[in-house]
């Protein structure tokens, strides 16, 4: 796997081992559907929480606006639509982005809840 898989997929266990520390029950990782891979969908009071991490290096500084397109919003909300129905739910959704930046050995990890309403 390249270097850039394996430090994603640390990202992503860093995102769902601060999730669960924060009371969320983790529902599924890379949900596929079509072309649509969500990285997490958790479910916390009511809500089923849609979550794509973004995993970088200290240095590397990209707005949050740039972080996810309008092509891949399209996509997410796609994947959530099929989930939601295929599991039959009935909880509100909500789109968030967890960043993951590593800073020599420690991990910064931050949550922005709503993150689709932010741009």
């Amino acid at each position: 796997m390249a270097n850039h898989n394996t430090f994603g997929k640390l990202g992503e266990q860093k995102a769902v081992d601060f999730l669960k520390a924060s009371g969320y029950e983790i529902k599924a990782r890379n949900y596929r559907y079509l072309n649509a891979e969500v990285d997490i969908i958790a479910e916390k009071e009511g809500f089923l929480v849609i979550v794509e991490v973004k995993s970088r290096n200290k240095g590397f500084l990209e707005d949050i606006s740039d972080a996810i397109s309008p092509k891949k919003i399209k996509l997410l909300t796609m994947a959530a639509d099929h989930f939601v129905a295929k599991k039959d739910l009935d909880l509100e959704v909500r789109f968030d982005i967890i960043t993951v930046i590593k800073n020599g050995k420690n991990f910064n990890v931050e949550h922005f809840e709503n993150a689709f309403y932010h741009f």
